[in-house]
């Protein structure tokens, strides 16, 4: 069986993981004013520059209905079938829209993965493990969903606005953040951006303290793969949290630019370390 791998935009693969795991990607929308782009045609740069001159939040869009029926169509013509791996219900009305669309094959398997960005691209490296392996599409969809919970997805941001102007926090939060440089860990929890720990200093200061902190709560992992996702962050910035992730014994990590999608609600100098978290069960 010939099995497709796919993802949305918001999974945050690199172009270069895209052609190396053969996975097929379909695009969110970002508007910027009057202006519509494909998500991946516009940089983390270019959303931050217009915000910062605007001071208006880009608008996403969620893949309709329509759009999902096209992809997935247009993958049959080549695959026996396809698994789609959606950014979590409880953010996006996407995984919705995808459910809808598979509806009308028998052959494409939708996962909620309760997640975003490179906590997405985990499951789907997964998938597509299992789909070299010789693992059909059913299997693959069972395999990669008994590993939902054991996403570690979270981030460190360095500013809450983004976040308070797209209704994701409180207006004590943004107060907070801004007063007395509070910077806020958010992570990924039952589908949900919830607040974690909150830290306090300069950038340098609050990654290090803040990967301290994941890779000693969430200290069962599954040490193939990591990624250092970002908008945008110092290359001393990225360094420190290399190093916490090669000393915890990670064997490939990967570094990746979050996409559109997810720059327009968390902003410049957001960053996260993401990782499966069931190493104890391997």
């Amino acid at each position: 069986m010939k099995v497709a791998i796919s993802v949305q935009t918001s999974a945050d693969l690199s172009k270069e993981l895209i052609a190396k795991y053969d996975i097929k990607v379909i695009p969110f929308t970002i508007h910027l004013g009057e202006k519509t782009y494909a998500d991946g045609e516009i940089t983390s740069e270019e959303i931050i520059e217009y915000v910062n001159k605007n001071k208006v939040l880009p608008k996403t869009s969620a893949i309709n209905e329509f759009q999902y029926t096209e992809h997935f169509e247009e993958l049959l013509k080549e695959y026996d079938a396809v698994v789609h791996f959606s950014i979590s219900s409880k953010l996006s009305s996407a995984y919705e829209n995808a459910v809808k669309a598979s509806q009308k094959y028998s052959n494409v398997y939708v996962l909620d993965t309760f997640s975003l960005s490179t906590g997405i691209a985990l499951l789907a490296l997964y998938g597509a493990q299992l789909r070299d392996e010789g693992k059909n599409a059913n299997e693959i969809y069972q395999s990669c969903k008994k590993r939902v919970n054991a996403l570690q997805v979270s981030f460190e941001l360095q500013r809450v606005d983004y976040l308070y102007k797209g209704g994701r926090c409180s207006v004590l939060a943004l107060l907070g953040a801004n007063v007395f440089r509070i910077r806020p860990q958010i992570l990924v929890v039952d589908g949900k951006m919830i607040s974690g720990k909150k830290f306090k200093g300069n950038y340098n200061k609050v990654v290090e303290e803040y990967c301290n902190d994941i890779l000693q709560r969430f200290n069962t992992p599954d040490l193939s793969t990591a990624f250092i996702t970002y908008t945008t962050a110092p290359q001393e910035v990225l360094d420190i949290a290399y190093n916490h992730l090669k000393q915890a014994g990670f064997k490939q990590i990967y570094f990746t630019r979050a996409g559109g999608t997810i720059t327009s609600h968390c902003g410049e100098d957001c960053l996260g370390i993401l990782y499966l978290n069931d190493g104890d069960k391997i």
